[in-house]
């Protein structure tokens, strides 16, 4: 997709629902992060998220942004002050995650025109990151709300973005669409270790692309919600 003038803000959220997930690098310690970033995109990611407890993930952002540019976008997950985001965002950042509502992260991000998916799950937490100016909210934990939970933030919220996190898997994705939420995301969803150490970084690839699928079939056939 090119950004055709479109802000980051606007190019990140297209993005985002356009492959319907947002897949997280959580590893344990340096690796080569742009060949994780690679097998995502190569099932169809067209943005990454690197937790911010990750080794090295700053230079992860940074290797990752220069990598591939607009081609794949980098978003920095688990940020939680201001002197991180601002860190995230002079390294290349262009989104910053956060697993809860965070005033001040926010609003710095908000100062450099740097998209914020906020973390949330009660509905008062959802009005407050929207009102804060978050793109997109994320739901964490997802599974812990269920897919009906979507529908009814969705109900009281209509124009909000949510992609639930935690708990997600081929089984109940299509479901979390058809109830209202317009992306999901995770860790342990998109990366089995086992898998990684049995048949490589591949694994990753097809999983990122049954999740890209079953999304995509999802949204054909996504209900009015009341």
């Amino acid at each position: 997709m090119d950004r055709n003038g479109m802000s980051l803000k606007e190019f990140a959220i297209a993005q985002t629902k356009a492959s319907g997930i947002l897949p997280c690098i959580k590893l344990h310690k340096k690796d080569d992060y742009i060949a994780y970033a690679q097998a995502m995109y190569d099932g169809g990611a067209r943005v990454v998220e690197v937790t911010m407890t990750t080794p090295g993930v700053l230079e992860a952002v940074e290797a990752i942004s220069s990598h591939f540019g607009d081609k794949l976008l980098v978003a920095a997950g688990t940020v939680l002050d201001p002197t991180s985001a601002r860190e995230v965002i002079m390294h290349g950042g262009s989104i910053i995650v956060n697993p809860c509502v965070v005033d001040d992260v926010i609003d710095l991000a908000n100062r450099y025109n740097i998209p914020v998916y906020s973390g949330a799950f009660s509905a008062t937490e959802v009005f407050t990151a929207m009102r804060k100016g978050a793109a997109m909210v994320k739901i964490f934990p997802g599974a812990l709300g269920g897919p009906k939970y979507m529908t009814n933030l969705k109900m009281v919220f209509p124009e909000v973005n949510l992609i639930p996190s935690g708990g997600i898997t081929p089984e109940n994705a299509a479901e979390f669409i058809k109830c209202g939420a317009c992306a999901v995301s995770g860790a342990r969803t998109f990366m089995d270790f086992d898998k990684i150490e049995k048949e490589g970084l591949s694994s990753i690839t097809r999983q990122v692309e049954k999740f890209v699928k079953i999304i995509a079939e999802a949204k054909k056939n996504v209900p009015i919600i009341p």
